[in-house]
């Protein structure tokens, strides 16, 4: 959840989808204080990764609406956004954003994965389309978690 408010946060307060990379960057380090530029710039590598930012040439696009994400006033980003986030997290953070609590998530996907006999990865992503949410860009990660777990 903290990432997508972390990338929110620069569109919101210009009031656009849309911003040039290097907006976004002077955003998140200073107008806001959050990261140094070389920070901000790996977030917008992570949130491209995890699809929340698309990137063409040095214009970025917001996936999601930042208008209806809520930035909390006292709101400070961790620098464990900066790091590449395996697919059980990313769809965990997909289904919490969507109301689901946390530990039932959790607790639902070691069952399932359990039941199945499967990488949690891939129980993840086989819980989340059960609950109707969309996780298609992580069915490659938990099929190869499946495979590399042979």
């Amino acid at each position: 959840m903290s990432l997508r408010v972390a990338v929110a946060a620069p569109f919101a307060q210009n009031g656009t989808r849309s911003l040039r990379e290097n907006e976004f960057v002077v955003a998140l380090s200073l107008d806001r204080d959050w990261f140094s530029p070389d920070q901000a710039k790996r977030l917008v590598d992570v949130a491209t990764k995890e699809g929340l930012l698309e990137r063409e040439e040095a214009q970025l696009t917001c996936t999601f609406d930042p208008a209806a994400v809520t930035i909390p006033e006292a709101f400070v980003p961790d620098e464990d956004l900066l790091r590449e986030r395996s697919a059980f997290e990313r769809v965990l953070d997909a289904l919490v954003a969507e109301g689901v609590e946390k530990h039932e998530a959790v607790g639902a996907i070691n069952a399932l994965q359990h039941e199945l006999g499967v990488t949690i990865e891939t129980a993840a992503v086989v819980y989340a389309r059960r609950q109707g949410l969309d996780v298609s860009e992580l069915v490659p990660v938990a099929r190869a978690a499946l495979f590399e777990a042979d």
